[in-house]
């Protein structure tokens, strides 16, 4: 018997196994053709852009690693990474955090409560054009609406995105407005945590924080990171919203990464610079994912298979 196998494997595969073979490749070939002819070829030749200088109009000229040294003196890449890290690393919590409330808040049994989710769901799938055009009437100094709703109170009309201070916590406000993708991903991951484990605790003395922390919150973990994740990298490329709604102003105090690319490759038609600034953006949003992925062996609990 293990003469045939072995004469077997010297004639190599079968025509039946060539022909799954096939039928593999060609079931997967939109998705390999689509891959190397927009993600895999673009990058491939936005590193070739990095050692060049091109306008768009006039021929690519070799430069070397001038784009490079351009980045280091470029005053406005500290900038540019510093308001993004800080819609980051401060708005993607706080989205998460009001995200996960909801979820909790919409778990419960009640009447009505799949109009509510869909409620809250519904802001996330307006158009980015409809949803920045309507903020920008919320935030408008003299008739908005949020300084009208702020003066019951007796606080005065605020500048929201006409100053530097106000600029991006008026971004990541909001940004509450479309969390609802995430409140369905935790909804899901809420199905998980077992009630018969809740009640158990509940019985050995488990109060409703404890319970939270040590069942909700351990069970839900990797959800929370998928979100925080996903979260950032979607921060980290905000573009759309900023350019409709202050352009980068005021005094660049939104001046985002992505959108200082955008400047530099379709105003300044400097495609070199541009791929040299979106490949630091790409590192460092590896760096992010990879740190992220780090620290989560120490906070994320996986449930293991039985």
């Amino acid at each position: 018997m293990s003469a045939s196998v072995t004469g077997r494997a010297a004639r190599g595969p079968s025509r039946l196994q060539m022909r799954e073979w096939l039928d593999g490749y060609l079931y997967a070939a939109p998705f390999i053709l689509g891959f190397l002819f927009w993600i895999a070829y673009p990058m491939g030749y936005s590193i070739w852009l990095v050692l060049h200088d091109w306008d768009l109009l006039t021929p690519q000229r070799f430069v070397g690693l001038r784009n490079l040294e351009r980045m280091i003196d470029d005053p406005s890449v500290p900038l540019a990474l510093a308001n993004t890290a800080f819609f980051a690393l401060v708005g993607v919590p706080l989205h998460l955090a009001f995200a996960f409330l909801l979820a909790m808040a919409l778990n419960v049994p009640l009447r009505g409560r799949s109009a509510f989710r869909t409620a809250f769901y519904l802001p996330a799938i307006t158009p980015l054009v409809a949803s920045a055009v309507l903020w920008s009437r919320i935030f408008h100094p003299e008739f908005g609406i949020l300084n009208e709703f702020i003066g019951l109170f007796g606080v005065p009309a605020q500048k929201w995105l006409f100053q530097p201070e106000l600029a991006k916590p008026a971004l990541i406000l909001m940004g509450f407005w479309s969390v609802g993708p995430q409140m369905v991903i935790f909804l899901a991951g809420l199905q998980n945590v077992s009630p018969t484990l809740l009640e158990a605790a509940s019985i050995d003395g488990a109060g409703p924080l404890q319970r939270f922390r040590h069942i909700t919150l351990a069970v839900m973990s990797p959800v929370i990171l998928f979100n925080l994740i996903v979260g950032v990298i979607g921060s980290f490329q905000i573009f759309a919203v900023v350019l409709i709604m202050t352009d980068g102003g005021p005094q660049n105090a939104t001046l985002m990464a992505v959108l200082y690319i955008y400047r530099n490759a379709f105003q300044f038609f400097k495609m070199g610079y541009a791929a040299a600034l979106a490949w630091l953006l790409f590192l460092i949003i590896v760096a992010f994912t990879a740190l992220q992925f780090w620290i989560s062996r120490r906070w994320v609990y996986y449930e293991e298979a039985r």
